[in-house]
């Protein structure tokens, strides 16, 4: 019986150490929620966590239950670490596991806080968020790849975003002469 057993031990002993070794895959998800619980972004990243959509919803309900009344910045739900944030009617959550390093997660949370202020212009809240949801997107995914913490500078994610909080909207104007220059340019390979 020690025979068998031995085999077993060793193999749940290195899946533990494999399971403590560093990884660059520091975050499992990025969901922002409402004043109500209700998602208003989310991204998975480790498939395998929570593989379909009601298993999100529940864990981000239970995560919200957990810390919306909370004032602390850090909590462990269901296994994992999640470090949030809240701003008027917004609720930022970055989640790792229960090993993951708090101020890596920290990191993250404050450039995805902090870039999105600047996008919003300071003005960080749900109906601002969800006028302006291509752009949060894109910050995202400038701060994590799959998981990888790709940068954790606000300036450096909104450089890359190329997101300038003073561009105007296409004038009216502007949006003509675009149309008149794709009239001629079209016009100038029928004719060639």
């Amino acid at each position: 019986m020690t025979a068998q057993t031995c085999p077993r031990q060793h193999q749940r002993t290195t899946m533990e150490i494999a399971s403590l070794e560093p990884s660059l895959y520091t975050v499992k998800a990025v969901f922002i929620l409402d004043n109500d619980g209700n998602r208003l972004l989310s991204k998975y990243y480790d498939k395998e966590l929570y593989p379909s959509m009601k298993e999100q919803k529940n864990f981000e309900k239970n995560v919200f239950n957990k810390t919306h009344k909370a004032d602390n910045e850090i909590a462990f739900v269901e296994g994992m670490t999640i470090v949030y944030k809240c701003s008027i009617d917004l609720f930022f959550y970055v989640v790792g596991s229960a090993q993951e390093n708090e101020l890596m997660l920290m990191a993250v949370l404050n450039c995805l806080f902090e870039s999105l202020g600047q996008i919003l212009r300071k003005n960080v809240e749900r109906r601002c968020l969800l006028d302006n949801m291509e752009g949060v997107f894109l910050v995202v995914d400038e701060i994590i790849d799959g998981g990888v913490i790709l940068e954790s500078d606000p300036q450096q994610v909104i450089q890359k975003v190329n997101y300038r909080a003073d561009e105007n909207p296409l004038s009216e104007q502007s949006v003509a002469q675009i149309m008149q220059s794709a009239k001629e340019q079209i016009k100038w390979s029928i004719l060639k």
